[in-house]
């Protein structure tokens, strides 16, 4: 069996996300694996098409959005350190899933770690899945952790 020795972590901050965090620092502290926490803000859309609204509100917008995912990032961070393990944060811009492959792929992570929000039927066919997307696309093993998780309810990707 081959050791990970990079844990890519891809997180929105949701409720959701919280036990793919907690199983990936289980993970990373049992392999003494580094872990990278990443989070993937998605391009501003204007709210209205036929509305002006100046390039300094988007940007202004994108800088506040930057702001709070760094400090969120930096929160997880230090909850990874302060249980010894070596941590490192990215805030990426693009469609979600795609950045995070490209994450995995340049920081030769050995495995992701991503929760899921358990959409179903209708909502999921609009919403789609981050996280089955990352499942069918990244390079490495990708580690799906349901939002209700349990000890025992994890599923393997790849």
């Amino acid at each position: 069996m081959t050791t990970v020795r990079r844990i890519l972590h891809a997180t929105d901050f949701s409720q959701a996300s919280r036990p793919a965090f907690a199983r990936a620092l289980e993970w990373a502290k049992r392999g003494r694996a580094a872990l990278l926490l990443v989070h993937v803000l998605p391009p501003v859309r204007p709210v209205l098409e036929d509305s002006y609204i100046p390039a300094t509100m988007y940007r202004d917008v994108e800088a506040a959005a930057d702001r709070r995912a760094e400090h969120e990032l930096g929160a997880l961070a230090a909850r990874a350190r302060k249980a010894g393990i070596r941590a490192s944060v990215m805030v990426l811009h693009g469609a979600p899933f795609e950045q995070i492959v490209r994450a995995a792929q340049r920081q030769r992570a050995g495995l992701v770690v991503i929760g899921t929000h358990g959409r179903t039927g209708l909502s999921r066919f609009v919403m789609g899945s981050v996280a089955e997307r990352v499942v069918t696309q990244a390079g490495c093993p990708v580690l799906t952790v349901p939002a209700n998780a349990s000890s025992r309810t994890v599923k393997a990707g790849r």
